[in-house]
Order: C-alpha cells, then sequence, then structure tokens
C-alpha cells in the first residue's frame, strides 16, 4: 500500500509546518493528488489514521482532492487531459507527450490551533 509512504511524509510536512507556525495541534488539512498517482481515499485515510498517532495531526480531518491528468504534445504543442493508459494527441494523433500534471501530491492547506503568542495560551 503506497497510500503509507504518502501519509508517513504528509506527517513530516505537517510536523514541519506546525513548528514553523507555532501551531499546537493540526484540526484539517487538505491534500492534492493527481489522478495518475493512484491514490485511493479509503486507503489514504486507514493510513493516516493508523499512523497519526500521537503526532500534531492526530484526529485532524484529511480532505482528499484528486486532480485530472495534463499532457502537453511535444509534435503540436496541444495540452489535453488524456485518457486511462492512451496519450494520444487528439490534435495531430501522435502519443509523443510530457505530462505536465496529473502525477503531484501536494499539502495544499493546514487549519489548525495556534498558540497564542502573547499569553501562553491556545487559540482557535
Amino acid at each position: 500500500m503506497h497510500e503509507m509512504s504518502i501519509v508517513v511524509e504528509l506527517l513530516d510536512q505537517l510536523e514541519a509546518v506546525a513548528a514553523e507556525n507555532g501551531v499546537l495541534r493540526v484540526e484539517a488539512f487538505t491534500v492534492q493528488a493527481g489522478v495518475l498517482r493512484g491514490v485511493v481515499p479509503e486507503a489514504l485515510e486507514i493510513a493516516f489514521e493508523s499512523a497519526s498517532g500521537g503526532t500534531v495531526a492526530e484526529g485532524a480531518e484529511l480532505t482528499l482532492e484528486i486532480l485530472p491528468a495534463l499532457a502537453r504534445c511535444r509534435q503540436c504543442g496541444l495540452e489535453f487531459e488524456p485518457g486511462t493508459d492512451s496519450y494520444l494527441c487528439p490534435g495531430c494523433n501522435q502519443a509523443d507527450v510530457d505530462i505536465v500534471s496529473g502525477n503531484e501530491i501536494l499539502l495544499a492547506s493546514v487549519t489548525g490551533q495556534q498558540k497564542n503568542k502573547e499569553s501562553g495560551s491556545h487559540e482557535d
């Protein structure tokens, strides 16, 4: 299950973001994953619940947004959304493309409980 390795990396990023911004607890975060990564939402959620215990993100709400693939034809320059296992350019009928997007995994947003710098108390 490659979702576990994704979650481990996300937890590292969440810990770093929390430390840099004085966040005591991550309440919610959004992950954007390209369709070509083949992320299974349920598997990602299970992996997150399993791995996040004892971290700053324990109990946080995970939102996954799947991003479409986008290819650019090397022959004619047309950008298009390829079909499943089909990279044939609709403009020139060549299957010679660069993948522009659809293979990424990004930590898009984080919401958390931040420490109040003046009084040392917690702030929502």
